[in-house]
């Protein structure tokens, strides 16, 4: 039984977004032609890969089944393409999490990555998305669980967290806080807590009860909202630089000192030599700059560190 690539291909983009539509607008074809492609392969196969119906469209057993294979038959098919006709374009690379300003750390590590194209991800569930689609090579920001089948990620750098207070707030003046110190104050983030995983799991771990959110406009305008209420107080990595706002104060957390994880993500079976060499770019950095160093005696991550392998 000889597949045919197209075929497999419409069904793992149909399988990942469960709607024939969305799934026909990425692969630039009609929902008609998907359909078409979809019911040849099923025909060939000799069973249902999707239950269609009013409650919209879902794997059968036999489909969950078939889609992990065929991801692995569509990323082979595309190295193959490349291995026989090179592929001269700069590795695709997105970041998100951009208020903590990720481009600082893929900075350090681009003169040995070879050349790279860096877009902007919305937020990890964008990025992955994107990453399964092949639509960019891999992806730099905080990874959480779960992540969808098919991808991988190495962690990459452990980064402190400060607390960033108002002039006025009643702890400004201390040299260092502990969390639990700011259980009274408001936790000011930029966006719902549901959507932001770190924040989220710092203010279950650490009991701080009141929290607002901001628009994204950046780090500018998120940091000068801080300023102006004496209560809030905002997480920012350590080594963010700063904007020029007055009444701002930027004070260390310990015991425990609170960490931002930053990971590579990939799809699993990407052949591209530029993402090793990004890969290995980031460990190196990560040895000489001790970006993984990690106690959990005086530290605190959400879950606990894992580097993972290299890309396949």
């Amino acid at each position: 039984m000889d597949l045919d690539m197209a075929q497999v291909r419409a069904f793992v983009r149909t399988a990942e977004e469960l709607h024939f539509g969305r799934a026909a607008g990425t692969l630039a074809i009609s929902q008609q032609a998907l359909s078409k492609r979809i019911a040849r392969l099923e025909s060939l196969l000799g069973t249902e890969l999707f239950q269609r119906g009013g409650n919209g469209v879902r794997l059968t057993e036999t489909g969950r089944r078939f889609l992990p294979p065929a991801r692995q038959a569509v990323a082979a098919a595309d190295a193959a393409v490349v291995a026989a006709v090179g592929e001269d374009r700069p590795l695709r690379v997105d970041v998100w999490g951009h208020l903590y300003a990720p481009m600082r750390t893929l900075a350090q590590v681009a003169g040995g990555a070879g050349e790279l194209a860096l877009g902007h991800g919305r937020d990890l569930p964008a990025v992955t998305t994107a990453l399964l689609h092949g639509d960019i090579d891999a992806a730099f920001g905080r990874v959480h669980p779960p992540l969808p089948a098919g991808l991988a990620h190495r962690l990459v750098r452990l980064e402190p967290v400060d607390a960033v207070l108002s002039a006025d707030h009643p702890l400004a003046a201390e040299p260092a806080l502990r969390p639990d110190q700011l259980r009274d104050s408001v936790l000011w983030a930029p966006g719902a807590l549901d959507r932001l995983d770190f924040l989220h799991r710092f203010a279950d771990r650490f009991g701080i009860q009141n929290t607002a959110t901001s628009v994204n406009l950046g780090l500018d305008h998120f940091l000068s909202a801080v300023a102006e209420e004496p209560r809030r107080f905002a997480l920012v990595p350590a080594d963010v630089p700063l904007p020029q706002v007055p009444g701002l104060r930027s004070v260390p957390l310990v015991e425990p000192t609170p960490l931002y994880a930053w990971s590579l993500l990939w799809r699993t079976g990407n052949l591209r030599p530029g993402l090793h060499s990004l890969a290995a770019a980031c460990a190196e950095e990560a040895g000489r700059s001790r970006w993984l160093e990690y106690d959990p005696a005086r530290q605190w991550l959400p879950e606990p560190p894992t580097s993972g392998p290299g890309p396949e």
